[in-house]
């Protein structure tokens, strides 16, 4: 982050002990004392910066040294840098309750700056800023041409708003406000005059200046904004570019509710157009009331910044510029729009333009988010937001997934889901879209983007415009089944790079989806989702990896899910049976198939819900066995793959659970453990990775088999009660689990002991055999 240079520079200020920098504070004060305050006051004012600044605590200065910063901050004569410096030093000093800083007397605007930079960061303990507020908008309020420039005493007005926007008199309000539009819209449109020395070589013929330029070179014919260009500014022009960057703040602070209006919340996008197309014309803008008139005159100034992005920038300092000044004129335009429909039908028409050339940009992508939180907030209806993040997933995934939470309620939630996991399909559909617009069909036959002769003849199919307007719509409707046609249709597109990036960048929105949801979601809403996860992992568009990858996500979330609401399993019993008795899930949907499998088996329990039954169990157990004996009878091949072992094991983990619960079932999944732990039985191995597969399931098969001969124990074990769950079961040398496997297996290792009437083969004679099962 740092150059080595100034690495050390910073660990040298850091080590600096206290007596050290009060030695130092004193050379400071013997260079400020001097009538002539020269380099060596720079450079020890510098470096006295460096060493308050570079660490987190606040480091303690001489009384005697305070005072002199602040009278040389105060002193009208001194230089310029120094009481920069003098006041970089004091505001990283504070808050401090010693300071007798006054800014009542000051009447050098960049001086008064400074010092109310050190007064605002006291905070506000002694009506500082009141009383700052109170001297900026005396200097505010004089329009003497020859008085002082207020540039510099923006920013402080912005700060003041921020830290007490009620300390500002209407009258205050509305002044600054008229100087507002004066600066933003009235700006010179002429060059500024460059600075001469004066020198010998100076002369009064020297060339008039021209006018301001357009970021591409072109002369401006508008109005100036902060993105026309120059070799010198004036001071008007500076001044209208400080009333830009402040005028956000400053339109939230002015008007923070909007019109007073009765119905002023109720006005439609309709009702919004209507007003403006007939006031826009008619209404005089210098009889608008001062607020008003500066909403008006910042629209137009933003519209302007919009229309100035449109030129293709010649250095890249200026082209970064258009980039940053496009967001904030966007941001601007929302807080207006929000203030006053009126403004809606205008704004809009103008965005909707903007986002359809920005989409078509690389460049300028990533100011596409503050146009889609535009329309989230002012317009009806998710598929243009939707279709934005698929076109541009992935310079927009980090801003969608901070952007989430707002798009996401408990009305809201399932039609996202549905959204997000639809995201590389959709994709697909604007690719395909694309390829058969009027300028695509154009290009010659050779042209590579054209080689889906199938893809694009049967999009030529009414039916085609339907299913997109499904993938599309704004509202959860249909089914799911609406979807297979529409991803055969798009599978030819299935492996452009655009789709197999989208399709990369779900995992991560699933992710934020899930935290987000998480924190709101009731038993109802849990439900809907789990069945939702359930029926979209077999509905998945074909893209290389996408469905591995959002089944790893979907089968944790689902975990998670039902860690929640346990009750889920009960409730949701039939669609459960339904999803673990298909066959192609097992091989499609393993890690889908396991979560569902283990939370079964986790979940069926009286200690969970009482409302679960016998009935339940053995409807599930039967369920699981026919699934495990096709996994492990079938034999691999490439129409039907290998079963990933965690998914067998699990099978059998939870087998033994519900086996355990109802002890009937005992006998049925101890013979089919007996036959998995014989390799004769277990699946065929082909490589070594499957040779350790299998070994891993016939050790697991041995060890639930061995645990099943003592039922009650296996109970404990496999189900154990929510105490168990308790630190003490952990610590406790006498109570803990690990205690009781041992316990069993040392049991166990007896097997003839264990029977009843039996004596172990290994006992002495004389000794009775170990206790029998509880």
């Amino acid at each position: 982050m740092f150059t080595a240079g100034a690495e050390s520079l910073l660990h040298q200020a850091r080590d600096i002990r206290d007596e050290e920098l009060k030695k130092f504070c004193s050379r400071v004060v013997n260079l400020l004392q001097k009538d002539e305050l020269g380099p060596d006051a720079v450079d020890a004012l510098q470096r006295l910066f460096l060493i308050v600044s570079a660490t987190k605590y606040k480091r303690k200065l001489e009384d005697t040294c305070v005072h002199l910063l602040q009278a040389t901050l105060c002193s009208p004569k001194c230089p310029e840098q120094l009481q920069l410096l003098c006041a970089s030093i004091l505001r990283e000093m504070s808050p401090r309750d010693d300071l007798s800083l006054s800014c009542d007397h000051i009447q050098s605007t960049r001086q008064l700056s400074l010092v109310a930079s050190v007064l605002l960061a006291q905070g506000d303990p002694k009506g500082e800023v009141r009383s700052v507020g109170q001297r900026v908008f005396r200097i505010l309020e004089s329009r003497q041409p020859e008085g002082p420039s207020p540039r510099h005493l923006l920013p402080v007005v912005s700060k003041i708003t921020h830290l007490a926007p009620h300390t500002l008199h209407e009258d205050q309000t509305n002044q600054l406000s008229k100087r507002l539009v004066d600066w933003l819209r009235y700006a010179s449109v002429q060059q500024g005059v460059a600075h001469t020395s004066g020198g010998f070589f100076s002369t009064p013929r020297a060339r008039q200046p021209g006018p301001v330029t357009e970021v591409d070179g072109a002369v401006a014919t508008d109005f100036f904004t902060v993105l026309s260009t120059g070799q010198h500014f004036t001071e008007d022009q500076w001044l209208n570019v400080q009333a830009f960057s402040m005028l956000r703040a400053w339109l939230l602070h002015s008007d923070p509710e909007g019109p007073s209006t009765p119905d002023a919340d109720d006005r439609s996008e309709l009702e919004g157009s209507t007003l403006s197309v007939l006031s826009a014309g008619s209404t005089a803008g210098h009889l608008l009331p001062p607020r008003e008139r500066l909403r008006e005159k910042a629209f137009e100034y933003c519209q302007r910044l919009v229309e100035q992005s449109t030129r293709r920038a010649l250095r890249k300092g200026d082209s970064d510029l258009q980039k940053a000044c496009l967001v904030e004129a966007v941001l601007v335009l929302d807080v207006i729009c929000r203030q006053d429909p009126s403004f809606l039908y205008r704004t809009l028409s103008c965005l909707k333009a903007l986002h359809a050339r920005l989409c078509g940009d690389p460049a300028r992508v990533r100011t596409l988010l503050p146009i889609a939180q535009f329309f989230l907030n002012h317009e009806p209806g998710a598929g243009g937001r939707w279709g934005l993040l698929a076109w541009n997933s992935p310079p927009l995934t980090a801003e969608f997934v901070a952007l989430l939470p707002s798009l996401v309620d408990a009305d809201t939630a399932v039609e996202v889901l549905h959204a997000l996991l639809d995201l590389p399909c959709l994709t697909a559909a604007l690719d395909l879209q694309l390829r058969l617009s009027p300028a695509t069909s154009e290009r010659p036959l050779w042209d590579p983007s054209l080689k889906i002769p199938s893809c694009l003849e049967a999009s030529r199919d009414p039916q085609f415009q339907g299913l997109l307007q499904y993938l599309l719509r704004a509202t959860a409707s249909g089914t799911t089944e609406r979807l297979g046609p529409l991803h055969r249709l798009l599978q030819p597109l299935a492996s452009c790079a655009r789709v197999v990036q989208c399709a990369q960048a779900v995992p991560t929105l699933l992710e934020a989806f899930f935290s987000a949801v998480t924190q709101f979601a009731d038993g109802a809403l849990t439900k809907q989702l789990a069945l939702l996860l359930l029926e979209r992992s077999d509905s998945l568009f074909q893209v290389p990896q996408y469905e591995a990858h959002v089944h790893r996500v979907l089968s944790s979330r689902f975990l998670a899910l039902c860690a929640l609401h346990p009750s889920l399993v009960v409730e949701l019993a039939k669609e459960l049976l339904e999803f673990v008795g298909s066959v192609s899930g097992v091989q499609g949907r393993g890690a889908m198939l396991a979560s569902v499998v283990w939370a079964v088996g986790e979940y069926l329990s009286v200690s969970w819900d009482r409302r679960r039954t016998v009935e339940q169990i053995n409807r599930f157990f039967e369920a699981l066995e026919a699934v495990l004996f096709e996994v492990t009878q079938s034999r691999p091949s490439a129409a039907l793959p290998r079963c990933p072992p965690q998914v067998v094991t699990v099978l059998m983990t939870t087998l033994t659970k519900l086996a355990s619960r109802s002890q009937d079932l005992i006998p049925r999944v101890s013979l089919f453990l007996s036959k998995m732990r014989t390799p004769a039985q277990s699946p065929a191995p082909s490589s070594t990775s499957c040779e350790e597969d299998a070994g891993a399931v016939r050790t697991r098969a041995a060890e639930l088999l061995t645990l099943l001969k003592m039922p009650s124990v296996a109970q404990f074990v496999l189900t154990p009660s929510t105490e168990v769950s308790e630190p003490r079961y952990h610590r406790d040398a006498n109570t803990a689990l690990p205690l009781a496997l041992r316990t069993v297996s040392r049991l166990v290792e007896k097997e003839t002991g264990l029977l009843p009437g039996r004596r172990d083969r290994d006992e002495e004679p004389g000794v009775r055999a170990g206790p029998r099962l509880p």
